[in-house]
């Protein structure tokens, strides 16, 4: 187990947000995410952690992460950016959407955030970042919930990440605003984005959002050469549409590149926040989904939820050799230096 040594300060601290503008009768306009919230006074937006009060938009959620541990930089799950490294995690309450499948509902979708937070102490970034060190960990990731909503202390504690030699990483929906973006890829190094569906519909009524923005982000993240890997959940009834998984790997491979890795994960009805009643995901659509993958020419296909499955592993997508293997979070390298030990092909790997 990680001993965690972070210096605690028993203080409340009220943030002023980054990303809103000013409107008429202390009225603001939040503009972090593509919801874009008009908020009243005394109000919070949509994601509940982002207070107006009396004109001035608060970020309730600064500096208190409801959770923070040592994890496998797989569990992200990200799978070649520095593997069997470990990175330092931290979320805040709160989300930007309303995910009937979330598995995390019970901070995502926590309810008095304001009061919970009253329980909760208070982290500086200075913190978070030396516990980082003292776990001997080689990232920070933003995660747990959506880390747009906590980009003030997310982007602060991701610029001293930097200036002490840590690497930055984003678990994200990939909702948040093209201005929120900007601010961020100077300090982004990898990133995985759930694309949950290619069908607005379910993005709408499923998450109460929308897949357009989405789209664009990962266009735009990958056009900045950040490290990027995309997760997708296949719900039984609601994203397990053969076509719709074709969708979104032709979309990989057109818009991102062959070298983008597919995590491609199995829905667990039990931990799922409204839908209990949908069966769980069989392995057989998963490994169909697999094979879409690699028919559209994606190199990096992984299954989630099958330990000891072949299909975890890394191959050469050259000459087919084992240059990975996982059991779980249990890594066995393989490779030379992100190269293929047989044939020298690139494998794609940030180390």
């Amino acid at each position: 187990m990680v001993d965690f040594k972070i210096n605690i300060l028993l203080i409340k601290i009220m943030k002023e947000a980054k990303f809103y503008k000013k409107l008429n009768d202390n009225n603001v306009q939040c503009e972090l995410c593509n919801h874009f919230c008009t908020i009243k006074d005394n109000q919070t937006g949509f994601c509940r952690v982002r207070k107006n009060k009396k004109g001035k938009l608060i970020s309730l959620v600064y500096g208190y992460p409801v959770a923070l541990n040592a994890d496998p930089i797989e569990k992200k799950p990200l799978f070649h950016f520095m593997p069997a490294s470990y990175t330092y995690s931290l979320g805040t309450l709160g989300c930007n959407f309303r995910c009937a499948n979330c598995q995390n509902w019970d901070i995502s979708q926590a309810k008095n955030i304001e009061n919970k937070i009253d329980n909760l102490s208070f982290y500086d970034p200075e913190s978070i970042v030396e516990d980082a060190i003292y776990n001997e960990c080689a990232s920070i990731s933003y995660t747990y919930t959506e880390p747009t909503i906590f980009t003030e202390y997310a982007l602060d504690i991701m610029k001293l990440a930097h200036s002490r030699g840590l690497k930055n990483v984003w678990v994200s929906n990939g909702f948040m605003s093209k201005k929120c973006l900007e601010e961020i890829l100077h300090y982004l190094d990898a990133i995985n984005i759930d694309l949950k569906s290619m069908d607005d519909d379910f993005y709408q009524k499923n998450c109460a959002a929308r897949l357009k923005p989405v789209l664009e982000n990962l266009i735009r993240i990958k056009k900045e050469q950040i490290h990027l890997e995309i997760t997708t959940l296949i719900i039984p009834t609601l994203s397990d549409s053969i076509d719709m998984l074709s969708k979104i790997a032709d979309f990989i491979v057109n818009e991102l590149g062959t070298d983008i890795p597919w995590h491609i994960s199995k829905f667990s009805p039990e931990i799922s926040w409204k839908l209990k009643d949908l069966p769980a995901t069989g392995d057989d659509i998963i490994y169909e989904a697999y094979e879409i993958g690699k028919e559209a020419g994606l190199k990096y296909i992984y299954v989630g939820n099958l330990p000891g499955d072949q299909r975890e592993n890394t191959y050469c997508p050259k000459c087919g050799e084992l240059c990975i293997r996982r059991f779980g979070y249990h890594i066995e390298r393989l490779d030379n230096n992100g190269f293929c030990p047989k044939c020298d092909a690139d494998l794609d790997i940030i180390d």
